[in-house]
Order: structure tokens, then sequence, then C-alpha cells
């Protein structure tokens, strides 16, 4: 026996129900796509800071330091950053931070080195994604007495030892950078030495 839609009359309910289905998900569609939107569009962009690569070079051995200190906040190991002052150039800033928060005064170079993103809780409770941008500085002392002394952690360690103490991969990354960088450059300016004849 062969069945066909005019055996099944309430059939045109489950089609109408089909229809009013297709018809819900349209809007949801629609709705969630708008709310996509609208999250765009509120979503800010990165913050931007600045930060100093601190580093010194052992005389007698020519190994390469950098400078860590820990986060007021949660204490994990960063370099010293901040947010843009005005009347101050990126290099300026980077500089800055690094003796307000370190007592590191040095040479700042003005080029970038890189930049890294991390996300930040601001005191407002607000996440926000961070863009730092990078100088090296190359310290030649520290100060007995600066604005943040006493409320964290400053410790020299090789780039090996700061790759494993800091969060961010991509600062990881720089710190590998700079220490491939500084390995050339120390090569490129030892002495060649003459064999004996």
């Amino acid at each position: 026996m062969r069945m066909d839609r005019a055996s099944f009359p309430a059939d045109t309910n489950i089609d109408d129900s089909l229809e009013q289905n297709a018809k819900v998900t349209r809007p949801l569609t629609l709705l969630a796509r708008l709310a996509a939107d609208v999250q765009l569009m509120f979503r800010r962009p990165p913050r931007q800071q600045y930060a100093a690569l601190c580093y010194r070079v052992k005389k007698r051995t020519n190994d390469v330091e950098v400078l860590l200190l820990t986060s007021r906040d949660t204490g994990r190991w960063v370099i010293p950053k901040g947010w843009p002052m005005d009347g101050r150039c990126s290099y300026e800033v980077a500089a800055r931070e690094a003796f307000e928060e370190a007592g590191a005064r040095g040479t700042v170079e003005n080029e970038i080195l890189g930049s890294y993103s991390y996300p930040k809780v601001l005191k407002n409770g607000l996440k926000v994604t961070c863009k730092v941008q990078v100088y090296a500085l190359e310290v030649l002392e520290i100060a007995k007495n600066f604005k943040e002394k006493g409320e964290r952690k400053v410790e020299w360690v090789s780039c090996d030892e700061a790759v494993k103490r800091v969060h961010e991969p991509e600062l990881r990354n720089l710190i590998l950078l700079f220490k491939r960088r500084m390995t050339e450059q120390l090569a490129a300016s030892m002495p060649k030495q003459i064999p004996a004849e």
C-alpha cells in the first residue's frame, strides 16, 4: 500500500511548523551576526605601552644578562614598561620606566627592538589587550633610590633564564632574538687572534 500526502492531512501542520522553524532560525542567525558586529564595534583597540629590555654585558666573560622584575599585582616576572607620557618619545618612556621601576639608568636605543602583546586587568576590572613596543637599554648604573624601590623583586639573569621566567610567548621570542643579536655583535667586536708562528 502506497501512502502519499493526501493520506495524512495532519502533514500540513508539520510543513507549517518546519516553515516557522526556518523563519525563527533566520532571525536568530541575523541576531547572532548583529551581536557579533556590536561586539566588534565596542571592542577597544589594544592599549599601547613602552618597555625597556635592560641588559648588561659582563666584562670578563662577555655574558649578556637582562634585568627582570616582578609585577606589583601578580608577581609575574616582567620587564619595565608603562603607558605613554605627554611630551616624551616612546623610547624615552621606556627609559623612564626602567628607572622608576628598577632604578636602571643607561643608554636606550631609539629603534624598536620588537613588540609583544599581553592581557591586562585594569584597576576597574576591565580586561584589555596591551601591545608593548620594546627598546633595548644598556644599563650603566643602578640607582640606590628610585620611585618603586621595595615594591618589586629585581634580578639580573641570563637570557635563557629570562625566557624560562616570563609568561608571554612573544616576549620569550624577543629575548631569544636579542640574545642572538648580542652574541653576533660581541663576536664581531672581539679582536681576531693571529696564530703564533
